[in-house]
């Protein structure tokens, strides 16, 4: 509990996804696909990994003049590389700024992060893939995204902070809190929260398959009669 970050200093795909970076077993196959993927950070990307912000979430309309006209506002940029697909030309939607500046680098993201940007509000954050140790893209598993939905939770990074886990101590006072019942009662919360969601990881299509077409059974039923 003592050494507990909310934010990941190593890169443990079983850690990454984990609600409060304490679990031991992982919850889906991406965290397993994660854990055996032996990925090396690219090499061939040019500039200074510690003077470059990933942006993220952007409009597939945005345009590196764009980019380039709202975040040199911020100081003076190096490179800006918005990121295409090689067969259509298309953004995916994220892109990697390098800045001149440390100072530049560390206002844009503590400024720029849910910025409007054509109608889109984006995320920026430093580059992750050559600044943090044992790094696993979302592709073979990894990465500090996901939605509930898909039963890929990932957190630990400044979008998704780890949840603080709950102190299991002796005494009341330990374990809830000065508090007591209202500490408790933020705890009992959040516990059932978790479990809603490890019930819908559990829920898997297999389940919602036999469950609608026991409705369209019991439709067809209804409509003979």
């Amino acid at each position: 509990m003592a050494e507990w970050c909310p934010i990941a200093k190593v890169y443990d795909p079983l850690k990454a996804g984990s609600i409060d970076g304490t679990d031991v077993e992982p919850h889906d196959r991406a965290v397993w696909r994660a854990m055996c993927a032996r990925y090396k950070p690219n090499k061939g990307v040019a500039g200074d990994p510690l003077l470059t912000l990933f942006v993220a979430r952007l409009n597939p309309q945005t345009t590196e003049d764009k980019l380039h006209n709202v975040f040199s506002k911020y100081g003076g940029i190096q490179r800006l590389r918005l990121v295409r697909d090689v067969v259509t030309g298309f953004s995916k939607g994220y892109a990697f700024i390098e800045y001149k500046e440390e100072r530049s680098v560390t206002r844009a993201r503590r400024d720029a992060n849910k910025l409007v940007v054509d109608q889109h509000e984006v995320f920026v954050d430093f580059e992750q893939e050559r600044t943090l140790k044992r790094w696993v893209p979302r592709r073979l598993g990894g990465g500090l995204g996901g939605k509930k939905e898909s039963g890929q939770l990932r957190f630990g990074g400044r979008d998704r902070p780890f949840r603080k886990p709950i102190n299991l101590g002796s005494g009341p006072a330990q374990k809830w809190g000065g508090d007591g019942g209202r500490d408790k009662d933020r705890a009992g919360a959040t516990y059932r929260e978790d479990r809603h969601r490890q019930r819908e990881f559990e829920w898997g299509s297999r389940e919602r398959r036999d469950y609608r077409g026991r409705e369209r059974e019991d439709r067809r039923h209804r409509d003979r009669r």
